[in-house]
Order: C-alpha cells, then structure tokens, then sequence
C-alpha cells in the first residue's frame, strides 16, 4: 500500500465495458521527506468514494484486483481508504 493525494478525475466515455460505472481518479503519492520533489501522478480506480485533495491508501497489481467491484477487470491501481490522520514518527503529518 501507498500513500497518495487525490489531485483529479480521469473522464473517459470509451472504456472496455468492465470499467463502466468506475470513477478513476489522478493521484500522485506522498513523500515523508521534508521538501521532497512531488511524484508523477498516476491514475486509480475509486472504491471508496474519495475526493479532491484527501489523502487515500493506494494497492497496486493482483492487490487492486481482489475487491468485488474489480474482480477480473483490467486494473493495476485501485484506492482501498481514505486516511482520517497520519501519524509519522509520533508526530499528526496529516489530519483530514
């Protein structure tokens, strides 16, 4: 699992039809450091309903693919949950 931003929405009206009814989403993940470089976004699929900005936890390959909802279709990065607090080395980093 990885820490990740929501930072937009992916609209795609011709998908395969296993993604029809799926928000994906633009993340990009999160990096601990003091002044790291921000990463390279990447898309999601929503299982959660998360939104713009919240801090979510991201599975990739076989992981993303156990849930009901994406079970046989062809998904490599799904958001599991959205995270409430985020406590790194004893200190809150994030509170939603």
């Amino acid at each position: 699992m990885r820490l990740a931003r929501v930072v937009g929405q992916v609209v795609a009206t011709a998908k395969v039809p296993e993604l029809g009814g799926t928000t994906i989403l633009v993340v990009e993940d999160i990096d601990s450091a003091p002044g790291a470089v921000p990463r390279q976004s990447y898309a999601a699929v929503d299982l959660v309903g998360a939104g713009q900005e919240e801090v979510v936890l991201v599975v990739s390959g076989s992981a993303a693919r156990v849930d009901a909802a994406t079970a046989g279709v062809p998904v490599d990065q799904a958001i599991v949950a959205i995270a409430d607090t985020v406590i790194t080395h004893g200190e809150v980093t994030y509170s939603k």
